[in-house]
């Protein structure tokens, strides 16, 4: 079994001294923080994005790499439809493979209740011109060739695709450099520098430097990030697992899933594979802080996790990790530059078992990699996007695990939002006061 390809193990790929001064400053090199820059720099901006470990360290480079539009949050489904028209033509302009292809991604429905579900999803989405449908049994057994179990039905869109995430993530990055932007890896933000109640740069670890504009795109680090400035976002960081198998023979079809067993076939021949339905979250002061906001969610899906005492030392909910500190300081971000957490091998175990039992004919896979990564979270099921109460800071983080899919078009609404464009989207569903304004909570889909 070898390591996750992305890592502290591999050397810094965008290193040099700071300069003095931004437009734009970025904290987090993740899929949203590295799009937000290339968009940016394309509209004449001066551009740092700093990354406090490696670009797509955690989970840009972590996902499924599914970039769909199936089961959206009808909120969020006019930009996921644009991510879906952006992603090929970012390849072009690359010149990088990043494995993209238009394969479609199925929801399997083991229960007729499901497929109620997808209808209801389904006539919602329907007067966006999506072109997803509700296959049959038959239609869904033809889908998948060689499946040993019989699916209810699935709710198919064949305009779905699929890239692979830590080959596509630094791919974009690399892009974003080219077109001007200054990327930092190993270079944590210490503090917001605040001038006359206003963003005037921020306090890195290698020194200070001047922007009228911040956008904070830190994940599961951002809710850490912020609180020292009165700024509380419910979010929490849980753990998801994935696995890659060797090479197995050709199989056309669909990305596809459900709660028991998820997978899609990767560049190099491999299965990707997760178990859909269950996550872990660790028990922390902020899953303490915010169970309130959490209880509709934990009512939907009581038994979709596991829950465990305590998170690792120096993860951002982790009983031991530094709530405040001052700029000259060291800061959580330095002492753990990437999250790292170790898969439940018993359970990655039991989703090998699982694709096995349903694909007999390929044969008994075998495990090339596995890994886990931590999911920024909210009690809602999509993300912030918005503007700060602070003038000229930016907020785009909470992702649910949908981020790396939907990440170009976040991408080009955040350098639209902070330099005064056209967004394109009603991001009503998105801001931050819905929290805080005695708004009810709006649960998304869920699927």
């Amino acid at each position: 079994m070898t390591g996750f390809p992305i890592g502290l193990h591999k050397p810094v790929e965008h290193d040099g001294q700071l300069p003095d001064a931004a437009d734009v400053l970025i904290i987090g090199g993740g899929v949203i923080g590295v799009m937000s820059a290339l968009f940016l720099a394309r509209k004449g901006q001066k551009v740092v994005l700093l990354e406090k470990g490696r670009i797509a360290g955690e989970q840009s480079s972590r996902n499924w790499g599914w970039i769909r539009q199936t089961g959206r949050d009808i909120d969020e489904l006019p930009i996921a439809m644009e991510a879906n028209r952006l992603w090929p033509q970012l390849q072009a302009e690359l010149g990088e493979d990043l494995g993209l292809a238009r394969l479609g991604v199925a929801y399997l429905a083991e229960k007729p209740q499901s497929i109620e579900r997808y209808e209801t999803w389904l006539n919602l989405a329907k007067p966006h011109g999506m072109d997803s449908r509700i296959l049959t049994s038959a239609e869904t057994k033809a889908l998948l060739p060689g499946a040993t179990r019989r699916y209810h039905g699935a709710l198919h869109t064949p305009s779905d695709m699929k890239a692979e995430p830590w080959v596509a993530v630094p791919a974009l990055a690399r892009a974003a450099a080219a077109a001007g932007v200054v990327i930092r890896e190993n270079c944590a933000v210490r503090a917001l520098d605040l001038t006359a109640g206003r963003i005037g740069g921020a306090v890195t670890e290698r020194g200070r430097i001047r922007a009228d504009q911040v956008l904070v795109a830190g994940g599961a680090w951002s809710s850490l990030f912020l609180r020292q400035y009165g700024i509380n976002i419910p979010q929490l960081s849980i753990l998801a697992q994935v696995l890659a198998t060797e090479a197995l023979p050709a199989l056309d079809m669909p990305a596809a899933g459900n709660d028991r067993l998820a997978f899609r076939r990767r560049t190099d021949g491999g299965f990707t594979l997760a178990e859909g339905g269950w996550h872990r979250l660790f028990i922390g002061p902020d899953a303490f802080r915010h169970l309130w906001p959490y209880r509709e969610q934990i009512k939907a899906h009581p038994f979709g996790a596991s829950y465990h005492p305590a998170a690792p030392k120096g993860f951002p909910d982790a009983w031991g990790t530094k709530r405040s500190w001052s700029p000259e300081e060291e800061t959580p971000f330095e002492r753990m530059r990437v999250l790292d957490p170790k898969p439940v091998e018993a359970r990655q175990r039991r989703t090998l078992a699982e694709f096995a039992q349903l694909f007999p004919a390929l044969g008994a896979p075998r495990i090339k990699a596995s890994w886990a990564g931590m999911i920024d979270a909210m009690p809602d099921i999509v993300p912030v996007v918005d503007h700060a109460p602070i003038e000229g800071l930016s907020i785009c983080t909470g992702m649910c695990g949908h981020g790396f899919g939907i990440g170009p078009a976040f991408g080009r609404i955040m350098a639209d939002l902070i330099t005064g464009g056209d967004v394109g989207h009603d991001l009503t569903r998105f801001r931050l006061s819905r929290f805080s304004d005695g708004s009810k909570m709006d649960m998304g889909p869920g699927l």
